[in-house]
Order: structure tokens, then C-alpha cells, then sequence
């Protein structure tokens, strides 16, 4: 009966409106710039139209194929996203595309056509509610304003640009016609005795009014890209239900990040971090809060997903949150590695499997260096700056990355309860250091009241090898004293299958699977921070990229490698030191880097 009513739903919905009308426009969109690439096909075309309608019309009738090919395509894929300003341009477009036909008569077949669409679009108005950027309005006005006059000047010196093969002495009015003209298209009546000359100023001409057309629609029809900022009204009330619920999931901290929204159940017990990339709207870790209100928040969520038009996707959820997920919003779920997680009362350096750590440890003790575990209340504020130098002069990049497993700031008055460790060297062997005497950082946030989970973990390039793991055993060694029973390290991307992959038995596709990931490795740190992580026995617990379909993935990687930022183009980031509500992720250090989904060796 269930499904029933569900299938009742789709089709009194009729979902396949947009798609259906998308695919149309695509084609329409292929043919035309077909027929605008090949000569033939546009002078036919342009020779035809003229005949219609004299003036003005006609000049507008004959705007050229490649131009308006392009802008179909365009509107094409908003229309399939049920944008509806695209909705709104089509319903204009296509009864003046029809009218133009019913003129010529001989093609009235596509005039019915272009009303039975038209019809369809408006019978189904509703199906195109895809909000777009307010803002972008006045960004496509100003951009089409500003290129305008740019095309006109350009124009002008390419109409002008070779005199001896102007026929006659065109005016300034006509050569100002023939760029307004060449613009949409069309020939002007500027006339050159080379054909060659005459193709070169045609093409140039329409590929700048296609370009300020294409620019323009596109940040018309752009998807809505709100500012990303945690207010410190809802800042407070994830900390409550952090309070309350954040022993369920070791991320839940990593959502009070402020360049991340946050959408609530509509109880207000549960929550879901977010922030929206490329038109994807990327959720981290599992929502936080009471599990029975999570479902909540997930309709709150797929709600907005469905306003915008955007793409929902999760990163990092634990295997509970991935199967509420699944269930409550229809969605796929995919696993992309395993969390290390020590529990501090079974860890021990004693024992042969613990050997390469211990020889470790102890050597990098000999040589001088000491470490200190305390509270980020318990430093004092030169204390936090000299870390906060340290970790900066340390980063491998200049930019910051994380989103999903990093807090991106140290040393805020909220996070007293955050957990930092350093490891020293006395400053007459340690010679000059952006740090002081201090040679490496962990930073671990709360996890829950008795667990802490890694956020922040950079070394001085220059010091010892070895410092990483003496931070490490001594976070675990303190851990107790700190009320702290589990402690969450580094994210291993892809960990079952490089430790599956070299199993005996394991079969041909495993292992090319892990070949390929070994071979990845030589540029992303794939194989050597599972490899670190396991040197701690811990135990593992898998996390897994919730989304709706594999078509969707390619886009889903590349908005989330913008919002960890591996891509940075066009995404300024603050450095580490800034303590603004749009501070940024982790660093990975060399070898073993902090925890964040996608390590990269910087």
C-alpha cells in the first residue's frame, strides 16, 4: 500500500516534466549549432528567415544558430534542474519562435510543436521551483552592461582592423551596425572583397556576443550559493545538544566549524552541519543530537535540497547515520575508508607487535625532546599565539584545508576543553624556530565527556623523525589521568581494501584495486597514513559518502575536494591563525597527516 501512494505521488507529480523538457532543449540546442558551424547551414538559414518579416523583426528572427545552440544547451540543463528562471525564459522564447513559423507557413509543424510545449510547460508550472542566487540578477545585469561595451569596442577595432579590403567608405553609423549586428549573428553592412576577411570578422563578432550571452545566462541561471557562516545563536544550541549527544559521533564537534550552516530538526533536537559547494550541499558526518529526531532533520534537509535544486550529499557518516540516510531520504551509500580509533585502556607499548613504536618513542625521547598534554584552558595566551605561529610557519600549503573532520581555528575561549600536545626541545639544540622550542602540535577536540578525536597534528620539517608517534603515545599515556577512554585518530581512505588486497587469496580485482591505490599513493597519502594509523592498533570503524546516484559522484568529488580545500580556485581560504568565523581545516603534516577524508601530501 506504501508503495502505491509513493508511485501515486510520482506520477501526479509528473517528475519527467523538466527531464523531458531539459532533453528537447539539448537536441534543439545540438542542431543549431550544427547548422551554425557548417557555412551552409547558416547562410541557408539566415537567407530563409530574412524573408519572413522585414526590420527590425527580421533582424531578431535571424540572430545565428550557434549563438542561440548554445544558450538552448544552457537552458537545458537548468530546465532538467527545474530552475525557474530558465522555466520563465523558455515560456517566452517559445511562443515568438512560434509566431515567427506560423508567418513563414511552410513550417508550421514546428510551430505546433513549440505550442504544445509551451502548453506543457505551463500546465506544469509548478514543477520548476529551483530557486537561483538573488544577487546573481544584478551580476548578470552588470555583466552583460559591462561586456556589452567591451563587445562594441572590440568590434569595432576587428571591423575596422583592415581598411584596404573594405569596399567603399562605410560610415560610422553602418560599421557601429554591422558590430551590433555581427554580435547576435548577423551579416551588417559592411561589405569586404575578401571572403576570407569577411568570415574571420563574422565569426569574431558572433563569439563575443556569445560570450557575454553565455556568461550572462550562466550567472542568471548560477545555483544559489549562500554564505556559509554559523551564527552564535545556533553555534550555542549545537553546543547543547554537543552536550547532550556528542559521545554518539566522533565528528559531531568538527560541526561547530563557522564557515559551515547548520539546518535543525523541526523538534530542534537534532542537527546537520552543511555547507554548499558547486551547487551541492554537503553535509559532514552524521546529523547531531537525539537519533529519533534525526529523520527530522533529514526531511528539513532534503527539503532545502529540493527548494534550490541542489545535489544532497554526506560526508564521513558513521554506519548508523548512513543507514538513516539511505532510509529516510532514498539515497546510496558508499564506504571510502575507516576511522582509527584507540581505546585507552587497552593500549600498551609492551609486546613485539608494539616494537617499531617503542624503539621509536624511546629514541626520539633520548634525543632530547619532551611533550606536554594539557586543556587549551590551562595556556596561557602567549602560549596559544606561539602555537598558533608554530602550526602556521609548519602548514605544507597556503591554504588551509578541512571541512569535515577539522575545527579550523586553536586557542578560542569556546573550545577550552579542546586538547592540545607538543613536543619540545630545548631552544640552544634546537636552534631558531618559528615555534620557540616548540617542534610539533597535535590538537585534539572533545568527543563526548571521556574521548577526543585528532584534529590538528604538524611537526617542524627540520626536526627528528619519530615526533608524531611520540605525541601520539603520550596523548594515550596521559588519556586516563584526563578522564579520556577513547581517543579518534587519522581518516585512512580506502583502508579495507589495501588491508584486504594483501591478504593471501585475495582476488585479481582486489588487487589491482590496491595496486592502484598504492600507485595513487606516490602523490596522495593513502597507503602510509593507514600504514601510521595501524602502528596503534586501534580498531576501525568505517565511514562511508552517502549520495543520490553514481551519475552524481563525479560532481560530489569535486565539490568536496573545493569545500577541503584541494581545489582552490576561486576559494580564498584564511590562514590558520585567524580566529574569523570563516577559519578552515587541518593541514596534513609529513608523514602522517591530520585526519580529514581526503589526505594529500602537501
Amino acid at each position: 500500500m506504501r508503495d502505491r501512494t509513493r508511485l501515486t505521488r510520482v506520477l501526479a507529480s509528473r517528475s519527467w516534466v523538466p527531464a523531458a523538457a531539459g532533453y528537447a532543449a539539448l537536441a534543439v540546442g545540438i542542431l543549431d549549432i550544427v547548422r551554425g558551424v557548417v557555412p551552409h547551414f547558416r547562410r541557408s538559414r539566415v537567407s530563409a528567415i530574412a524573408g519572413v518579416l522585414p526590420g527590425t523583426v527580421t533582424t531578431l528572427a535571424a540572430a545565428a544558430s550557434l549563438i542561440v545552440g548554445v544558450l538552448l544547451i544552457m537552458l537545458a540543463h537548468a530546465l532538467h534542474r527545474r530552475k525557474v528562471r530558465a522555466w520563465r525564459a523558455v515560456v517566452v522564447l517559445l511562443p515568438l519562435g512560434a509566431l515567427v513559423e506560423v508567418v513563414r507557413w511552410r513550417h508550421s509543424a514546428t510551430a505546433v510543436i513549440s505550442l504544445v510545449l509551451f502548453i506543457v510547460l505551463l500546465v506544469n508550472r509548478r514543477e520548476f521551483h529551483a530557486l537561483s542566487d538573488p544577487r546573481s540578477r544584478w551580476r548578470a545585469l552588470w555583466n552583460f552592461l559591462a561586456l556589452g561595451v567591451l563587445d562594441i569596442v572590440i568590434g569595432w577595432l576587428i571591423v575596422s582592423v583592415q581598411p584596404t579590403t573594405i569596399v567603399g567608405e562605410p560610415s560610422t553609423l553602418d560599421r557601429l551596425q554591422h558590430v551590433l549586428l555581427g554580435l547576435v549573428g548577423m551579416e551588417g553592412p559592411v561589405q569586404y572583397s575578401l571572403d576570407r576577411t569577411a568570415d574571420l570578422v563574422y565569426y569574431s563578432l558572433a563569439a563575443l556576443g556569445a560570450l557575454t550571452a553565455i556568461t550572462t545566462l550562466y550567472l542568471a541561471l548560477r545555483p544559489e550559493r549562500p554564505v556559509s557562516a554559523l551564527s552564535g545563536d545556533d553555534e550555542e544550541r549545537v553546543r547543547g545538544l554537543l552536550a547532550r549527544h556528542g559521545a554518539l559521533d566522533s565528528l559531531g564537534y568538527f560541526a561547530l566549524r563557522r564557515d559551515k550552516s547548520v539546518i535543525f530538526s523541526p523538534s530542534g533536537k537534532a542537527v546537520i552541519a552543511y555547507r554548499v559547494v558547486g551547487g551541492v550541499m554537503l553535509a559532514s558526518g552524521d546529523p547531531i543530537g537525539d537519533i529519533e529526531a534525526w529523520p527530522g532533520a533529514i526531511r528539513r534537509f532534503m527539503e532545502e535540497v529540493t527548494r534550490h535544486a541542489w545535489v544532497p550529499a554526506v560526508i564521513g557518516c558513521s554506519e548508523a547515520g548512513g543507514e538513516i540516510w539511505t532510509r529516510e531520504a532514498g539515497l546510496s551509500a558508499l564506504e571510502i575508508g575507516d576511522e582509527a580509533i584507540v581505546e585507552v585502556a587497552d593500549f600498551t607499548l609492551e609486546g613485539r607487535a608494539m616494537r617499531n613504536v617503542r624503539q621509536m618513542v624511546n629514541r626520539t625521547e633520548r634525543a632530547g625532546y619532551k611533550c606536554l598534554v594539557r586543556r587549551v584552558r590551562d595556556l596561557s595566551a602567549e602560549e596559544k599565539e606561539q602555537i598558533r605561529t608554530a602550526a602556521d610557519s609548519w602548514r605544507g600549503t597556503e591554504t588551509e584545508r578541512g571541512f569535515s573532520m577539522a575545527l579550523g581555528r586553536f586557542g578560542d575561549p569556546a573550545d577550552d576543553e579542546c586538547v592540545v600536545v607538543t613536543a619540545h626541545k630545548a631552544p640552544d639544540e634546537a636552534g631558531a624556530s618559528a615555534g620557540g622550542d616548540i617542534r610539533a602540535v597535535l590538537h585534539f577536540v572533545p568527543w563526548g565527556t571521556n574521548g577526543i578525536s585528532l584534529d590538528l597534528m604538524r611537526r617542524d620539517r627540520d626536526a627528528d623523525p619519530g615526533l608524531n608517534e611520540l605525541l601520539i603515545v603520550k596523548a594515550l599515556q596521559a588519556a586516563p589521568a584526563m578522564g579520556l577512554t577513547r581517543v579518534s585518530l587519522n581518516f585512512a581512505m580506502f583502508r579495507s581494501a589495501l588491508a584486504r588486497g594483501e591478504r593471501l587469496g585475495a582476488g585479481p580485482v582486489l588487487r589491482a584495486w590496491r595496486g592502484l591505490l598504492v600507485f595513487l599513493s606516490r602523490w596522495f597519502q593513502i597507503e602510509s597514513l593507514y600504514k601510521f594509523n595501524a602502528k596503534f592498533r586501534p580498531f576501525w570503524e568505517p565511514r562511508f559518502l552517502v549520495y543520490p546516484t553514481a551519475r552524481d559522484l563525479p560532481r560530489i568529488g569535486i565539490s568536496a575536494l573545493q569545500a577541503e580545500a584541494f581545489l582552490t580556485v576561486g576559494i580564498p581560504r584564511p590562514p590558520f591563525r585567524r580566529k574569523s568565523r570563516s577559519g578552515s581545516g587541518a593541514t596534513p603534516p609529513d608523514p602522517a597527516p591530520s585526519s580529514g577524508p581526503l589526505p594529500i601530501s602537501p
